[in-house]
């Protein structure tokens, strides 16, 4: 299996990087992944991940609930549960944030299109993305929408897109800078680009530290901080215009989290985790466990 091995960071390309502490693949392999930082840009990212082409099978798992739907276990119900609610957040969001009751969307990782189904039903002309195969099958037999392998990304016309969604995707792309230049070559001047991630400078990571559910090792390569999403999107030309919290992001990922340390009445203490994860980020919103990005031209 060939590896990718940093010796600059993959954002900033600053030598300054070294060794942060190793996590375990709790979904597939259960290997060890060296988890590294960058002292100029505050990226933080996986070390030694399998290239593109290798990758695959470590998203070969019914507990990868993005790409299988799988409602086994406390966890898959819960998610399941929040991802009623934050679908009408979402649509919510793009609405108020574009100024458009329509318009059009690319969705890029879209799993199993449940997110891209419910904008299209809500009279937006949806185009999406998915890498996996297995889930652009089921997106078809239970969301009822067609999903295009994300290799088309770079065949979409300049300047078509109201909106594009990164739901938890960004972190997963080996070719980080040909996506964030794509992404804005396709995005309408007007447009906006919504990139939520999973944000290692907040609480409920400092609190688990290697047994952070959101590190998802090695499937996440990069793990962003807030300064870090900014130099990306610097060197695009981008702007960041605002950022919003992912409030139920911390009680999901925290009682996750205790299921991997294996710790008795994980759902009672992760609740308690994610609830004082989120009450330490009220009055400073960019500690929260997962925060979007809302980006224009």
């Amino acid at each position: 299996m060939d590896i990718i091995r940093y010796s600059h960071c993959p954002i900033c390309k600053n030598a300054s990087i070294g060794f942060k502490f190793s996590a375990v693949d709790h979904t597939v392999s259960k290997k060890l992944f060296e988890l590294w930082d960058c002292a100029n840009c505050n990226l933080r990212f996986t070390q030694d991940v399998p290239n593109e082409s290798s990758i695959g099978t470590y998203y070969q798992s019914e507990n990868y609930i993005s790409h299988t739907n799988s409602r086994k276990g406390i966890v898959n119900g819960l998610y399941h549960i929040i991802r009623r609610i934050t679908l009408l957040q979402k649509h919510r969001l793009i609405q108020s944030i574009t100024g458009m009751p329509t318009g059009c969307l690319l969705d890029l990782g879209a799993g199993t299109g449940t997110f891209a189904a419910f904008m299209q039903l809500s009279d937006w002309k949806v185009t999406a993305l998915e890498p996996d195969l297995t889930a652009r099958e089921i997106a078809l037999k239970t969301n009822g929408i067609s999903l295009l392998p994300s290799q088309q990304l770079f065949q979409l016309t300049e300047n078509s897109y109201d909106a594009i969604t990164l739901w938890h995707v960004l972190e997963h792309v080996h070719t980080l800078e040909a996506y964030i230049a794509q992404l804005k070559k396709i995005l309408k001047p007007t447009g906006r680009l919504f990139i939520a991630v999973p944000n290692y400078t907040s609480f409920d990571a400092a609190l688990y530290k290697e047994h952070w559910a959101a590190y998802d090792v090695p499937r996440h390569l990069y793990h962003f901080s807030s300064s870090a999403m900014r130099q990306l999107l610097k060197q695009h030309d981008l702007t960041i215009e605002s950022i919003k919290p992912m409030w139920f992001d911390s009680f999901y990922v925290s009682i996750l989290s205790e299921k991997y340390k294996v710790s008795k009445l994980r759902l009672l203490k992760g609740t308690w985790n994610g609830f004082i994860s989120n009450l330490k980020a009220l009055f400073h919103k960019e500690k929260c466990s997962s925060l979007i990005y809302i980006i224009r031209k």
